[in-house]
């Protein structure tokens, strides 16, 4: 049986295990309240494990990756080209996520359907964190030119890289524009010594994937305990109330996921999209049950380069630099939140602060960090921008979890998507060969 079927199963047992547990809470709620205890105790620190062994990684990973897909592009003329289209297709990724997002809510209007008895409710037991969750995004500064040179050209590089267990603004940024410049630059070495330091990278590179290895022969365990504490945790009565909120989220995905990315497939590159999401399945699978897009880089990377036969140099670059600034689940989810906790508070937001909402969705997007929750405190920051209450978000926290998991799912599968569609491109244009 293979990983991700495996890791199916064991989603499909934690579910069960914690319906059946909310059901016998209902007749006992002593019961759930002591399985509400274990899962904090016993599940969510063994979920951990699992999750901080792949963090772990992904900083050696990020750096040998994208360090040495720019040194096998052999000329820094072919980075100009390869760069170009690789942002292009993320800004017009996210773009079209954010417009799915706020037309659906735009459509359903989830927030007119939440009674405001509920709404009461949610912020009351969700208000705690949603305070220091707002005060989080306040100090989260204005987007500004000299902010972007703070977020990509730190004076401590290394203090940066550092600040990624905090969450803070930026931290893989640094490492990027750093990894691009180490690897430009060693394509000016003699070609002896260039092919030495590509085999130290690519050995590092393997070397973390191992790792990466040992915590996936966790996953089956690890992802039902996360999946049953969220349940436990949050209640179906939570999904109830915002089910017009998460069907709406849901739909957004899916149509962004499995549609935008299907026309990506047959029009710009050329390929099937039923064999495409069948060769990333287990990238799939991973992104939905760690909801780390980080996490999902080594298995993303893999499946680049043995099942979709992706150039080395484009798979390294554009997948390192997605799992930072591709973000287009992330930025369809945060025009959703904005807009419906707009609505349940009676603000109306006209086309042109949608429109705003859009581009700005877009570039804090890319400053989110590739963990979970890592967008909550910048929806924040966007709530306030537009007089909505900060402390609203306090209304989706309860389901933001299981949300988390379908958005990381499209970012990561928009990333391989777009690795696809420049790989192409760069194909056609001759700057890349098979044997890259």
């Amino acid at each position: 049986m293979t990983l991700a079927n495996r890791i199916l199963i064991g989603m499909g047992i934690g579910i069960v295990a914690a319906v059946a547990t909310l059901g016998i809470g209902h007749f006992h709620p002593p019961t759930l309240d002591f399985m509400r205890k274990v899962a904090s105790a016993v599940f969510d620190p063994f979920g951990q494990v699992f999750l901080r062994m792949l963090f772990f990684v992904v900083m050696p990973l990020v750096f040998a990756s994208l360090t040495a897909g720019v040194v096998q592009l052999g000329r820094p003329g072919r980075l100009g080209p390869l760069a170009l289209r690789t942002f292009a297709v993320f800004f017009a990724n996210m773009a079209i996520g954010v417009t799915l997002g706020l037309v659906m809510m735009n459509l359903l209007e989830p927030g007119r359907h939440l009674p405001t008895d509920v709404m009461q409710q949610l912020l009351a037991e969700y208000g705690g964190a949603a305070k220091g969750i707002a005060d989080r995004g306040a100090a989260q500064p204005t987007m500004s030119l000299a902010l972007i040179v703070d977020m990509f050209m730190p004076r401590n590089l290394l203090g940066a890289i550092t600040g990624h267990e905090r969450g803070s603004i930026g931290e893989v940024l640094p490492l990027i524009l750093f990894a691009i410049l180490f690897g430009a630059a060693a394509t000016q070495l003699v070609e002896a010594r260039r092919q030495r330091v590509l085999e130290g990278l690519e050995t590092l590179a393997q070397i973390m994937t191992r790792i990466v290895d040992f915590a996936l022969r966790l996953a089956p365990y690890a992802v039902p305990a996360m999946i049953y504490s969220v349940i436990v945790k949050v209640g179906l009565s939570v999904l109830a109330a915002l089910a017009w909120f998460v069907v709406g989220c849901t739909i957004a995905f899916a149509l962004h996921l499995f549609g935008t990315m299907s026309l990506w497939m047959r029009f710009l590159a050329k390929r099937s999209p039923l064999q495409f999401f069948r060769q990333i399945r287990p990238v799939l699978v991973t992104a939905f049950s760690t909801s780390s897009s980080n996490a999902t880089l080594p298995t993303a990377l893999a499946a680049a380069r043995e099942d979709l036969r992706l150039s080395e140099s484009t798979s390294s670059f554009v997948l390192s630099l997605g799992t930072t600034m591709n973000m287009s689940g992330t930025a369809l989810f945060e025009g959703c939140v904005v807009l419906f906790i707009a609505q349940v508070f009676g603000v109306e937001l006209s086309l042109t602060q949608q429109t705003i909402l859009m581009l700005m969705a877009v570039l804090s997007a890319v400053a989110v960090a590739g963990i979970p929750g890592g967008s909550l405190p910048l929806i924040a920051g966007l709530l306030a921008t537009f007089g909505v209450p900060p402390e609203g978000i306090g209304i989706i926290i309860g389901v933001d979890r299981i949300l988390d998991m379908m958005r990381t799912t499209v970012n990561v599968g928009s990333d391989v998507a777009t690795a696809v569609v420049v790989d192409h491109q760069m194909r056609r244009a001759g700057l890349v060969g098979g044997d890259d």
